[in-house]
């Protein structure tokens, strides 16, 4: 079962000691607000420099670096939609994130990832509906795949916990 391999916690994601993290990243992959902004500020100045190389990151891909100052050893930048009112694929980009997040974690045999709530803060998707994809899309891969051996869902507020929690 992969609710073994699922742990759900409050906490701010730049402190965790898991293998690589998840930045709720813009396309530029050069730092912003929220998440990113923050990955970016514990991570280091080399992080800018090294994603200055990376030439950016779609909407719904994601793309891996060193954690640099961080306690997690790797960061998976991924870029989550704008929420558009629902019209625009913002569902599958989403879910993507997510499971491009995931391959990313399996292919370099990452055995712990942790997630923020992606695309919840200013680019305005639903964080109920975002909870669903995201743990859906989760469990989907947990199913098929062994690695990553565990998943940290990371809720910057109790109200983003208790979405969560109730959807688990």
């Amino acid at each position: 079962m992969t609710f073994d391999r699922i742990e759900l916690i409050q906490s701010d994601i730049t402190i965790l000691t898991v293998d690589a993290i998840v930045n709720a990243a813009n396309t530029s992959l050069l730092g912003g607000g929220g998440v990113d902004g923050a990955i970016h500020r514990a991570a280091g100045p080399e992080l800018l420099e090294y994603c200055r190389k990376l030439d950016g990151c779609p909407t719904g891909e994601a793309k891996l670096t060193p954690g640099f100052n961080l306690p997690a050893k790797f960061i998976i930048h991924t870029v989550g939609p704008v929420w558009r009112g629902g019209q625009f694929d913002e569902d599958k980009l989403l879910a993507s994130c997510y499971n491009r997040s995931l391959e990313i974690a399996a292919s370099n045999e990452i055995q712990s990832v942790a997630f923020p709530a992606i695309s919840t803060g200013v680019y305005g998707f639903p964080p109920a509906r975002a909870c669903k994809i995201a743990v859906r899309t989760i469990k989907n891969f947990l199913t098929a795949n062994l690695l990553p051996k565990k998943v940290v869902l990371v809720c910057f507020d109790k109200k983003t916990c208790d979405l969560y929690r109730a959807i688990l």
